[in-house]
């Protein structure tokens, strides 16, 4: 049994946030790298060199990639032989607290939905998952709500074609337009229920942009790519200005559903997708 206090948790999770929102993901950056090489229309390779230049500059000055430092998801990996003691949600948002003060990040959330109020650091969003083994695997990913708005999850018939799957996900990216600052990684859940398609839409945000799916289905690594080719053709560009990199990739969760659904949910990240992760 593996002891992991709530200050530790804290102080890892206060450092998750600072690091995840000063300094951009690697395979991010060289998703837009690639993208930059690629490119052929002018302004469109201005504006990605901007913002490739924009990411070494907040590693470098210590400043956020983006001023919407977002909502805090955290993921959490809980090894079933982890013992946490204190209260894990309060050393969470604490650390959340700590992190956002320290690294100078903006204050964006608001405790009442409808009825607004003053905004503050915290409560973060918190997803806990039990595996196996004694680690305790925290990572944060802030949230900017520019490509937030643009999620969408749709109900579809069991007996719903590719086709139509594909056609719902190029649509809602057009529809995006430029408002969610392209180019886009976009998330794709497919299965379980309605609020666990699109909590696989967000957690595929989390996986490798660029990389080769090998698992079930090379169906689904093909579904990817196929995504992401019809996407680029759409000619939103960089900050919607036209060119190629309208998407620097489409990742896909699956999971099993019901025999009478086919839930599927989009979750558009803009291209400062910023995620940390520390395993305790």
């Amino acid at each position: 049994m593996k002891i992991v206090t709530a200050d530790k948790i804290r102080n890892a999770v206060a450092e998750l946030c600072i690091r995840a929102n000063l300094v951009l993901r690697k395979d991010v950056l060289s998703g837009l790298k690639a993208t930059y090489s690629r490119e052929t229309k002018r302004r469109a390779k201005d504006i990605l060199r901007a913002i490739i230049n924009n990411a070494y500059i907040a590693r470098k000055e210590k400043l956020a990639i983006c001023q919407d430092t977002g909502l805090p998801v955290v993921f959490l990996e809980i090894g079933q032989e982890v013992k946490i003691t204190g209260d894990l949600r309060r050393a969470i948002n604490k650390g959340v607290e700590g992190g956002y003060r320290r690294g100078y990040l903006r204050n964006s959330i608001i405790s009442n939905p409808l009825f607004r109020g003053r905004p503050g650091y915290s409560p973060a969003v918190i997803h806990t998952e039990i595996v196996r083994g004694n680690r305790l695997k925290i990572t944060v990913l802030p949230k900017g709500f520019g490509c937030e708005n643009k999620t969408q999850l749709k109900m579809f018939n069991p007996t719903a074609k590719i086709s139509e799957i594909e056609k719902f996900i190029v649509d809602l990216v057009e529809s995006a337009g430029p408002d969610a600052c392209p180019p886009y990684i976009v998330g794709v859940g497919i299965g379980g229920t309605a609020d666990y398609a699109c909590f696989l839409a967000k957690r595929a945000l989390l996986k490798r942009v660029a990389r080769r799916t090998l698992h079930v289905a090379r169906r689904i690594g093909k579904l990817e790519q196929e995504l992401l080719r019809k996407i680029n053709k759409l000619n939103i560009g960089p900050m919607g200005l036209g060119g190629k990199a309208t998407c620097l990739g489409v990742n896909i969760e699956t999971y099993p559903t019901h025999i009478a659904g086919l839930p599927v949910a989009v979750n558009i990240s803009c291209h400062a997708l910023r995620s940390a992760t520390k395993t305790l």
